[in-house]
């Protein structure tokens, strides 16, 4: 593999505070300012909300992968974050960004493994290692039946 890979992506102002988010083949995303701010729009992604999901899908791919090099059985994987928008000396700023990952395995024994998988997951995580912002998780094991 490559050691540089280059990610392109593209937005077009649509109308007032809204735009639409592409990049090549992938459907096209509609973004906007968030709700909490003068003019924002309820219901559409914001840079705040795609920055927070940057961090959890990562979360999610780096397990998966290394869940897989370490041949670790798991029957569900879900998450929820909150990324944490404030003011600051320096002006707003995404200071935290929690991520409650849920993982199920199949019996008891794959329980520690699954909690050193996450444990790497997040230390290998790309997007939030090159964040300023801090990123913590609070992994669920869970085990099934």
């Amino acid at each position: 593999m490559s050691e540089e890979h280059v990610f392109s992506t593209s937005v077009q102002w649509t109308e007032q505070k809204k735009g639409t988010l592409g990049s090549g083949q992938l459907p096209g995303i509609a973004v906007a300012t968030p709700p909490a701010f003068p003019g924002g729009h309820e219901g559409i992604w914001s840079p705040e909300h795609l920055y927070t999901a940057a961090a959890e899908v990562c979360l999610m791919t780096t397990f998966l992968a290394i869940a897989e090099n370490s041949k670790l059985p798991f029957l569900s994987y879900a998450s929820t974050a909150e990324g944490r928008l404030e003011k600051t000396a320096e002006g707003y700023r995404m200071t935290q960004i929690l991520i409650k990952p849920r993982v199920t395995v199949p019996g008891e024994e794959h329980v520690e493994r699954a909690r050193r998988v996450l444990e790497k997951a997040e230390k290998h995580c790309l997007i939030s290692a090159s964040m300023k912002t801090m990123v913590r998780s609070e992994p669920e094991i869970k085990v099934a039946g």
